[in-house]
C-alpha cells in the first residue's frame, strides 16, 4: 500500500512539473496589469487600448497593432468579460501570446502569458520531498455556519478578501492541528505556512485535500503541498495564509522550492 502511494505520489509529481511547464503554464506569465493603474488605456508591452466598462471591458484596436479575438484579426472594437477558460484559450491574442481578461473585487485587468518568457527558459525543475507515509494523516472538515471573508495580504503587496468556507482539522506527531479552507469544485483548498516556510520552503504553500465525504472525513496528505503560482512568476497575486494557518510544526513535505 505504501508502494502504491510513493507510486502514484511520482505520477503526481510528474504530472506537476509537465503542468507548470507547459507552453501557458504559470512560468509563461510576464505581466499582470490593472486597468486603474493605467486610466489611459494602454497597458506595458500589449497594443491596443483597455478600458472597463460597467460589467465587461472594450478593447479597440487597429489591424496593425497584430492582436486577434475568437482567431480573427482585430480592427475596431470589441466587447469582453473575463475569461474562464484554460489560458491557451484565452479570446484574445498578440501572436503566441495570450492576453487573459480578469476581474478582482470590480477591478479589471489583464494577464500577459508568453511561451517564451524567461522564466520558462530558466526552469530546470521543482525541489519535491519524496514520498513519506507520515505526511498524509486523515482529517476532518466542519463547515462555518456561514462563509467567512478575511482580508489578507496578496503576493503584490494588495490586501483582498479570501473566503472561507470551515476548519480542516488534523493530528500530525501527537500534535492536534487545524487550517482554515476554501471550497474549490471538489477540493478543499488550504493556504498555509509553517516553520520552515521562508527557511527551506518557500514562504507558504497550497494544500487541496478531496473534499470530505458525508461525515466530513477527507484524508490530509502534505506530500502534496505544492508552491503557489507566485513562486514561478512573480506576476501572480497569491493570498498570503489567513490567520491561525502558520502551522508551529516543520512540514518537510511536498514541493519545497524551485530546483
Amino acid at each position: 500500500m505504501t508502494s502504491d502511494a510513493c507510486d502514484e505520489w511520482k505520477k503526481w509529481q510528474e504530472r506537476r512539473v509537465e503542468t507548470v511547464s507547459a507552453p501557458y503554464g504559470p512560468l509563461a506569465l510576464t505581466g499582470t496589469h490593472w486597468f486603474e493603474d493605467h486610466p489611459d488605456g494602454r497597458l506595458p508591452d500589449i497594443p491596443g487600448i483597455w478600458a472597463a466598462d460597467g460589467e465587461g471591458v472594450v478593447l479597440t484596436a487597429v489591424a496593425a497593432d497584430g492582436l486577434t479575438v475568437d482567431g480573427q484579426p482585430l480592427d475596431g472594437a470589441v466587447r469582453l468579460t473575463a475569461d474562464s477558460a484554460a489560458v491557451d484559450a484565452a479570446r484574445v491574442a498578440h501572436g503566441e501570446r495570450r492576453l487573459v481578461v480578469l476581474v478582482r473585487e470590480g477591478v479589471w485587468g489583464v494577464r500577459d502569458f508568453d511561451p517564451a518568457s524567461q522564466a520558462r527558459r530558466a526552469f530546470r525543475g521543482i525541489e519535491a520531498t519524496p514520498y513519506d507515509p507520515r505526511w498524509s494523516v486523515p482529517g476532518r472538515f466542519t463547515p462555518y455556519g456561514e462563509d467567512r471573508t478575511v482580508r489578507v495580504k496578496n503576493a503584490d503587496g494588495r490586501g483582498r478578501g479570501l473566503g472561507l468556507a470551515g476548519e480542516l482539522a488534523f493530528t500530525l506527531d501527537g500534535q492536534d492541528l487545524t487550517l482554515q479552507v476554501a471550497i474549490q469544485g471538489d477540493v478543499l483548498w488550504a493556504v498555509f505556512a509553517d516553520t520552515t516556510s521562508g527557511d527551506g520552503s518557500f514562504c507558504f504553500r497550497f494544500l487541496y485535500p478531496q473534499a470530505p465525504d458525508a461525515e466530513g472525513r477527507t484524508t490530509v496528505d502534505l506530500n502534496r503541498a505544492v508552491l503557489p503560482p507566485c513562486a514561478f512568476a512573480d506576476h501572480f497575486i497569491c493570498p498570503f495564509p489567513p490567520p491561525g494557518n502558520t502551522l508551529d510544526v516543520a512540514v518537510e513535505a511536498g514541493e519545497r522550492n524551485l530546483v
